[in-house]
């Protein structure tokens, strides 16, 4: 509220004195009124904006945020493309060592499989060459006892037939150590891939029944090195 000046009498008679005084009391109080009329109506304009008061505001207000944002520094623009060129070198020198690890590893694989493939030659040529080795040396006492029974000049057939049994029993022993097996098929079924018949008999056997052995078989290894030559029952 705005203050009045205090109406002052000084005296009765002064008419004009209290006619100013009221006059200025009336417009002091006009003046109050018109500007509380101001400020009523600035109020509600503020409290019920118009459509283009809210346009305006909203524009204000979105210039005022993108000013408020910070601009992306000049470092970082320059930085993003390169990003990607970046990642594409380290996958391709990641690719190029694993090729590069890949052909060294095959080339290893290479080499050891081509030493296998050398040492299996070799050692195919080393049984070739020396698979009658062992074989040759269980024969060796078998020549000796020979040598020895021819250098021998005595007259006792006993002792001679002696020392060719000795003999015959080291020259058995060194063919079964050779796995070489004699084939004596008396008395068994005739077998074409084992036995050779050179004549058919009559006999009390089954027919097809080997009767003599004429000459042995060997075999080694179950292979068939000399069929038996044999007789065989005739058929009855």
């Amino acid at each position: 509220m705005p203050q009045f000046p205090p109406l002052v009498r000084k005296n009765a008679t002064d008419a004009t004195d209290v006619r100013e005084q009221r006059f200025r009391i009336r417009l002091n109080s006009q003046q109050y009124t018109f500007s509380d009329m101001e400020n009523t109506q600035e109020n509600s304009a503020s409290q019920n904006p118009t459509p283009a008061d809210d346009n305006a505001r909203q524009a204000a207000d979105t210039t005022n945020a993108a000013a408020q944002q910070p601009q992306p520094a000049p470092a970082d623009a320059a930085a993003a493309p390169q990003a990607a060129p970046n990642e594409a070198e380290t996958a391709l020198a990641a690719a190029q060592a694993k090729i590069t690890a890949l052909q060294e590893d095959f080339l290893r694989a290479k080499a050891e499989t081509e030493n296998v493939r050398r040492r299996s030659q070799e050692d195919v040529a080393k049984a070739h060459k020396f698979a009658i080795e062992n074989f040759a040396e269980n024969l060796l006492p078998v020549l000796d006892s020979l040598e020895a029974a021819l250098a021998d000049q005595s007259t006792d057939l006993g002792k001679v037939r002696e020392g060719v049994e000795l003999t015959l029993r080291q020259l058995t022993g060194a063919l079964e150590k050779g796995r070489v097996i004699p084939v004596n098929p008396v008395g068994e079924k005739f077998d074409p891939h084992r036995h050779q018949a050179i004549s058919m008999v009559p006999a009390e056997q089954d027919p097809n029944t080997v009767v003599t052995v004429l000459q042995k078989g060997y075999v080694i290894a179950d292979r068939v090195l000399r069929p038996a030559l044999v007789t065989v029952a005739a058929p009855k």
